[in-house]
């Protein structure tokens, strides 16, 4: 008898899970920071994580060793409100795909731009995305690659600040923005197509 009452409630929590069609995107543009708030600000997107991607160093930290990986972010989103393909979209127009020293004001390998893919579709599609770009630009070469998914490991510990750091310091992150020129840039490539 108990147990006939306390199957609907189990069956109210198995059909109403969180983020049940969630999918993952990764993606690397340079700071984070910029990444991290540009992608927050898409409808569909549930969770944006800064971190690391793209190297062999296992744990790599933001202050000590993080040789061989990108400043990524980790894009949680509801494919039913954005697809991947509106990801890579808004992607393009939130990075500058020519510099192959880095991004803005930063520059070095772990500044520099790529798109991660974990299968043959989202590979497809980014493939054809930046055949796109390169269209629409002839006379530039677009330097960001398509690499497959590698294990990406999201800052936390003593450094986990750098997780939402727009919305924790606005006033710093609009300062370091500006002064890094990334808004100019966008404009200056892709007009008003920019986010921002």
């Amino acid at each position: 008898m108990k147990l006939k009452l306390l199957l609907p409630i189990i069956g109210m929590f198995a059909f109403h899970a969180p983020n049940a069609t969630a999918d993952k995107a990764i993606f690397a543009g340079g700071c984070f920071w910029c990444m991290e708030s540009d992608f927050e600000k898409l409808d569909g997107v549930t969770d944006v994580i800064s971190g690391f991607t793209g190297g062999t160093l296992a744990n790599p930290t933001y202050g000590g060793n993080h040789t061989g990986h990108y400043e990524a972010v980790e894009i949680t989103y509801d494919p039913s409100k954005v697809t991947y393909q509106g990801l890579l979209d808004h992607y393009w127009v939130n990075i500058d795909p020519f510099d192959e020293r880095g991004q803005f004001c930063d520059k070095g390998f772990s500044y520099l731009s790529a798109i991660f893919v974990g299968n043959e579709a989202e590979r497809t599609l980014a493939e054809a995305s930046k055949k796109r770009v390169m269209k629409q630009f002839p006379k530039q070469k677009v330097i960001t690659p398509i690499l497959p998914t590698t294990t990406f490991y999201p800052i936390k510990g003593d450094e986990s600040y750098h997780q939402d750091y727009y919305k924790n310091n606005p006033v710093r992150y609009k300062l370091y923005r500006w002064n890094c020129g990334r808004d100019q840039r966008l404009r200056d490539i892709w007009d008003d197509k920019a986010t921002h």
